[in-house]
């Protein structure tokens, strides 16, 4: 930075600016929590010598935040891609079984849009089909928030639920599935061509609550992506042009992390493998019946209480395999250093 040809391309400064914020805040970050934790060391040498209970129950308090702070940097350590900072654009698709799926959707919308709540991060739902008869057929939102993608990223894949069917007269035990799909917003140090030649942009009368103006102009847009078959549409505001700009950026989006997830596939470095993202392959399972429990098939961990991970508090599944697949990827590239490569690399 203290070179005087440094403003000259200003891309290139911007980004270098970013990457020393990113490392100052966690070097710094790092020092202050250090520090914290030897002051503590020595208030609690004294509170032990002096035998005052209360002060050492203050540093015990003290210490389970601090704890929880330093987790919460060894998250974003381990969240290095260039994307990892970026909001996020969530999509969630019900399954087969019609009313049943449909509601599980919606149920999962409500568990990201709480868990979202909790984190103070900006929630906005810019396309929803609703459901025949109750919950959602699909939905797409954003999340704008520091380390949204990242945080959010290893959601994707297909989530299960198992339960007593509340919409079945018979009471009867449904297994219902739903896929979600997370894409980082891209930002604008990211370029992302596209061909108009390559694109179909239809415009369609909005659907749900919004007023007489969203209901009866042309106000939603739906564009397709002819390469690749991509379909995105927005009908959240009451200017097309604003729904075109917003369905653009949610296109763009996709398209980097189709050519992102091309190139891992390749190289074998971001995901272990396709089926993982694949219909069919469920990520996490929620039991309601016979037993009350969420599993997490990638990382094994399971809570009994199901009530709150559907209210929202999913950070347990999200730091567990944030955790395990960064593990997983230094092990890979241990084993590939040695000459091992990939055989015993799908083993860890």
């Amino acid at each position: 930075m203290a070179k005087k040809s440094f403003w000259d391309n200003a891309d290139t400064a911007t980004r270098l600016l970013k990457e020393k914020a990113t490392l100052s805040e966690t070097v710094e970050g790092w020092h202050k929590k250090n520090q914290e934790l030897e002051e503590s060391k020595i208030l609690l040498k004294l509170a032990e010598e002096e035998g005052d209970l209360e002060t050492a129950q203050e540093i015990d308090v003290k210490l389970r935040v601090l704890e929880n702070e330093i987790t919460e940097m060894e998250l974003k350590n381990v969240m290095q891609e260039e994307t990892d900072r970026n909001p996020a654009i969530v999509t969630i698709h019900s399954g087969a079984g019609g009313t049943e799926a449909q509601d599980w959707a919606e149920m999962l919308l409500r568990m990201y849009l709480k868990w979202a709540e909790k984190r103070g991060f900006k929630a906005q739902i810019i396309d929803l089909m609703p459901g025949d008869e109750a919950g959602i057929k699909s939905v797409t939102f954003t999340l704008d928030g520091d380390y949204a993608y990242g945080l959010l990223k290893n959601e994707s894949g297909i989530h299960r639920l198992i339960r007593i069917s509340p919409f079945d007269a018979g009471r009867r035990r449904h297994t219902s599935f739903a896929s979600v799909f997370v894409y980082p917003e891209i930002d604008k140090t990211i370029t992302v061509d596209i061909r108009d030649s390559d694109l179909r942009i239809d415009t369609y009368r909005a659907s749900g609550a919004g007023g007489q103006h969203v209901n009866k102009t042309s106000s939603a847009v739906r564009i397709t992506h002819l390469p690749t078959g991509i379909v995105v549409q927005c009908q959240s505001e009451r200017s097309q042009h604003r729904n075109k700009e917003t369905a653009m950026k949610v296109l763009k989006s996709r398209l980097y992390q189709l050519e992102k997830t091309r190139e891992a596939e390749k190289m074998r470095q971001i995901y272990e493998s396709k089926a993982e993202i694949a219909w069919g392959s469920q990520i996490r399972s929620y039991v309601m019946q016979p037993y009350r429990m969420v599993k997490d098939h990638r990382t094994n961990l399971e809570v009994g209480n199901v009530d709150a991970i559907l209210n929202g508090e999913i950070d347990a599944f999200i730091r567990t395999s944030l955790l395990s697949r960064s593990s997983n990827i230094k092990m890979r590239d241990v084993f590939k250093d040695k000459g091992h490569e990939t055989t015993k690399a799908r083993r860890v």
